[in-house]
């Protein structure tokens, strides 16, 4: 099997890897990939956003699976184009990925689903953002309706704070907050069929104890140690079955990688919001521990085959991933900035390369946000996070910052339910 993937991020590098690693498939290539994504795909140019540019693209490289990584090539129509092409294509139409695409038209899924989720108001000026803001009370949660690269949420104590993001943005959700950890929980699905992976954690502030502004993860684990023992049994049956049933329903099946960001609150488990892709940074530690070969399953799910598929084997033990971020992340990355000590990492952790590039002398440097990400994975959840850390101190990036508590609480036993 020749894949294609498209997206140039850790995401993408770890779907690469996974494919490298698996023995079905013959050829990987990236577009528009990076440098950590050379090793493992042969890259070749292309604006994920065009959809025409990248149907010629699944064409030209004879590809019999097309892998898209991140949203916005899939709200842009990416999968349509590819499927006129008659070539298998996994990721929703751009009429389902609306699901990521509108925060809106989420919850108008989920009302009709009856997926158990916050009470919202969509707004679209000031006086409704104030009434909405007053009916819920603080903390305030306000999200963009657009999307926003993990970056359009702001929760915050501070009315006038919620208030002035709510004027940056064409329309907002502001809901009710949920209180409790927070899950993710991805499926595959062919629009008909459901098939969930393992749960996992997400850090999305900047700093240690969820301190700073939002990012776009900032690391993760999986799997956890201290949810609920039925936890993706209920998940399947209260939200995604029904979630994939509603958009089948509309004419609009959904197909692809279904993320539900979940709060586990003092009122059951809630969804937090919907994605349309494999998110980063859990994909780089679902995917360390998937042991079944993933283009089988991806190219299930994109043909509509996916109940025939078998059941899915995990490795034992659990995995870290740990970002270091650039200077200024996530307000203003510098780039540029020489990374040294890639070649220094330690097993049995390994990097996964996001934003970096090479300048003219042949040198790593940092091309983006969030640069790379450190992944290990361990019999117990300590060794895995030691292992991680003791490769992130091996790397050096001058201005770069990576959160110390991924996994921690975790480790210690504090999360309670």
């Amino acid at each position: 099997m020749r894949v294609l993937v498209i997206g140039g991020g850790a995401r993408e590098h770890a779907l690469c890897l996974a494919l490298h690693n698996d023995a079905s498939v013959d050829t990987v290539i990236c577009a528009p990939g990076n440098q950590g994504i050379a090793a493992v795909a042969e890259l070749r140019s292309v604006d994920p956003l065009d959809p025409e540019a990248v149907a010629n693209l699944a064409i030209e490289t004879q590809a019999d699976l097309v892998v898209i990584g991140p949203e916005s090539p899939l709200v842009a129509g990416v999968v349509d184009a590819v499927q006129h092409t008659g070539i298998a294509c996994f990721g929703p139409t751009k009429a389902a990925a609306q699901l990521e695409g509108s925060k809106a038209f989420a919850k108008e899924i989920m009302a009709a689903a009856d997926v158990p989720t916050a009470a919202s108001r969509v707004c679209i000026d000031a006086r409704q953002a104030a009434a909405a803001l007053d009916e819920f009370g603080p903390p305030y949660v306000v999200k963009d309706d657009a999307i926003a690269a993990g970056k359009g949420v702001v929760v915050t104590l501070d009315r006038d704070v919620a208030l002035a993001h709510a004027a940056t943005c064409t329309r907002v959700v502001i809901e009710e907050y949920l209180d409790g950890p927070e899950v993710s929980l991805f499926a595959i699905t062919d629009g008909t069929t459901v098939v969930p992976l393992l749960p996992a954690q997400d850090f999305k502030r900047a700093a240690d104890d969820d301190q700073g502004p939002n990012t776009g993860g900032m690391g993760a684990y999986a799997p956890l140690p201290w949810s609920p023992p039925d936890l993706t049994d209920d998940v399947m049956r209260d939200v995604l079955q029904p979630t994939v049933d509603e958009m089948r329903r509309r004419g609009t099946p959904f197909t692809g990688l279904l993320y539900a960001g979940l709060a586990l609150t003092s009122k059951g488990t809630k969804v937090v919001e919907f994605n349309a892709r494999f998110g980063d940074p859990e994909t780089q530690v679902v995917l360390a521990l998937l042991e079944t070969p993933i283009a089988a399953l991806l190219n299930a799910a994109a043909t509509g085959t996916l109940a025939a598929h078998p059941p899915l084997k995990w490795r034992d033990g659990f995995a870290v991933t740990v970002v270091i971020a650039a200077a200024g992340y996530p307000a203003s990355p510098r780039t540029g900035d020489v990374i040294d000590g890639l070649d220094d990492v330690p097993r049995p952790a390994y990097v996964l390369h996001s934003g970096t590039s090479t300048d003219a002398t042949g040198s790593v440097i940092a091309a983006g946000g969030r640069v790379l990400s450190v992944t290990a994975v361990g019999d117990t959840l300590d060794a895995a996070r030691a292992a991680t850390y003791a490769g992130v101190e091996k790397i050096t990036l001058d201005g770069g910052h990576f959160r110390t508590d991924i996994a921690l609480r975790a480790v210690r036993g504090e999360i309670k339910l």
